[in-house]
C-alpha cells in the first residue's frame, strides 16, 4: 500500500512541477500553490479512473451488455457529468469551498487545543499495517455512505434531488456521476466531516475515494454480471446495483410510489444484509423512476445538464 502511495506521490509531484505550478504562477495565483498541489492529486486520480473506464469497463460492457445502447445523447450527458466530477469544475469548486471550510475548521480545533484523533490508532499495531488501516477506514466510510444513501431515498426533499440519478433509463458505467450538484454537495460535506472526525490521512482519503468511485462505476455498468451467492455477499456487483435502479423496485418500498427501496450498499452488501434491505437475486429489468412512465404522467427530468439541474431545483421547491 505504501509503495503505491509513494508512486502516486511521485507522479503527483512531477505533474505539479511540470504543468500545474507554471500555470499557477502564470495566472498570478502563487498564494494558492498548496491548494493547487492537492488539486493535482485529485486530477491525477481522475485521469487514471477515466483511462480504466474506457479500457477495462468499456471492454466489459461490450462483452456482456444488459441491453443495446439506444439513448446515446443521454449517455453523452452522463459522460459530461463524469468529466466534470472527476476532472473538472466540480472538484475545483470543492477545493475552494467545502475543502477550504473543513481545513479551516480543523485549524480552529487545533488552535482551541482539541486533541487530534485517529481511528486506526485505537488498536495497537494497525497503524503499522497500511492495508489494515486502509480497510478499516474503507469499511467506515462505506457504512456512512450506506446511511447517506438511505437518507437520499427516505427523506422526501433529498429524494427530489437524488431522483435525477435514478432517472437514467440507459444505465452505463458513466451513470454514477449523474447527480444533482446539491445532492453531491450534501454527500461530500458529510464525508469530509467524517474524515476530519476520524483523522484519516490525506493520502488514504484519496485512495478511499478512488476505490469507491471505481467500484461505483463498475456497479452502474451496462453489464450482465453478478458475483454469485458467496462473493455477491461481499462486493456490490452490476447485477446487484441494477436491481436498485429498477423501475418500481429499487427506489420504492412496499406500497406504490412510497420512498425506500433495496440494495443501498455502495461497496459492501453486508450493510444491506445487516439492516434487511438486501435483494440478492439480480434483476435486469428496465431502469428509471415510475413517474417517468407514460401511464404515470411521464415526468420530465430534463435531457441536458442544465435542464436536469434546473428541474431538480423545481422538484425541490414542489413546482415540477
Amino acid at each position: 500500500m505504501q509503495e503505491l502511495l509513494d508512486l502516486f506521490g511521485q507522479a503527483q509531484q512531477a505533474l505539479f512541477e511540470g504543468v500545474v505550478q507554471p500555470l499557477v504562477f502564470a495566472l498570478g495565483a502563487g498564494n494558492l500553490l498548496e491548494d493547487a498541489f492537492r488539486a493535482t492529486g485529485w486530477l491525477l486520480v481522475g485521469v487514471v479512473q477515466i483511462v480504466l473506464l474506457v479500457t477495462v469497463l468499456g471492454t466489459l460492457e461490450r462483452w456482456r451488455p444488459v441491453e443495446p445502447v439506444t439513448d446515446r445523447r443521454g449517455v453523452r450527458v452522463d459522460v459530461l457529468y463524469t468529466l466534470l466530477h472527476r476532472l473538472g469544475l466540480f472538484r475545483v469548486a470543492m477545493f475552494f469551498t467545502l475543502d477550504a471550510a473543513v481545513l479551516a475548521l480543523a485549524s480552529e480545533l487545533r488552535l482551541a487545543g482539541v486533541p487530534s484523533f485517529q481511528l486506526d490508532g485505537l488498536w495497537p499495531g494497525v497503524t503499522d499495517l497500511p492495508w489494515a488501516s486502509f480497510l478499516l477506514y474503507l469499511l467506515l466510510f462505506d457504512f456512512v455512505d450506506y446511511w447517506i444513501h438511505r437518507g437520499q431515498h427516505g427523506l422526501d426533499a433529498w429524494w427530489q434531488l437524488h431522483a435525477l440519478h435514478h432517472s437514467q433509463r440507459q444505465m452505463t458505467m458513466w451513470s454514477d456521476n449523474r447527480n444533482h450538484l446539491l445532492d453531491d454537495l450534501a454527500r461530500d460535506a458529510i464525508l469530509a466531516l467524517v474524515a476530519l472526525g476520524v483523522g484519516v490521512g490525506p493520502g488514504q482519503f484519496v485512495a478511499i475515494v478512488a476505490v469507491t468511485q471505481l467500484v461505483e462505476s463498475l456497479s452502474h455498468a451496462n453489464l450482465r454480471l453478478s458475483f454469485g451467492p458467496v462473493l455477491g455477499r461481499v462486493l456490490v456487483s452490476p447485477g446487484y446495483h441494477r436491481t436498485h435502479h429498477q423501475i418500481g423496485l429499487g427506489h420504492e418500498s412496499a406500497g406504490r410510489g412510497s420512498l425506500g427501496g433495496c440494495n443501498f450498499a455502495v461497496l459492501f452488501p453486508a450493510w444491506d444484509l445487516l439492516f434487511r434491505t438486501a435483494r440478492l437475486q439480480p434483476d435486469y429489468g428496465p431502469t428509471g423512476t415510475r413517474d417517468q412512465l407514460p401511464e404515470e404522467g411521464a415526468r420530465d427530468y430534463g435531457s441536458g445538464f442544465w435542464s436536469q439541474q434546473w428541474r431538480g431545483l423545481l422538484r425541490l421547491a414542489g413546482r415540477a
